[in-house]
């Protein structure tokens, strides 16, 4: 069984940037796809993005796209989301996920993170 963490999450304003970190461990990460998915209070945890195994193939929420970028690095067992031109409503409680299909809703998913805080001020 894959465990992941979440590192990189922070407070920044509004047009900033923060890169997120999901390390895994186990020596089938690099079967996996890999998603991030956010939780906002009040809010049901949404999709944000998801990589195929081999980094080949990846694929956005609208709310992200062109913003934010998913990529993963095998031999490091880990996967990262680079969040450009933040807005408030992006802040939320950002997850990592693993799953064995592709998929882009949150029960496909069998493995998840704690989840890192990231916070945008206006």
């Amino acid at each position: 069984q894959v465990q992941l963490v979440e590192s990189g999450g922070g407070l920044v304003q509004a047009g900033g940037s923060l890169t997120l970190s999901c390390a895994a461990s186990g020596r089938t990460f690099s079967s996996y796809t890999m998603g991030w998915f956010r939780q906002a209070p009040g809010k049901e945890r949404e999709f944000v993005a998801r990589i195929n195994w081999s980094g080949s193939s990846t694929v956005y929420a609208d709310s992200v796209q062109g913003r934010f970028s998913i990529s993963r690095d095998n031999a490091k067992n880990t996967v990262y989301l680079q969040m450009n031109s933040l807005k408030p409503e992006d802040t939320a409680v950002y997850y990592c996920a693993a799953s064995v299909v592709s998929a882009s809703v949150a029960y496909a998913y069998h493995a998840w993170g704690q989840g890192t805080q990231v916070t945008v001020s206006s």
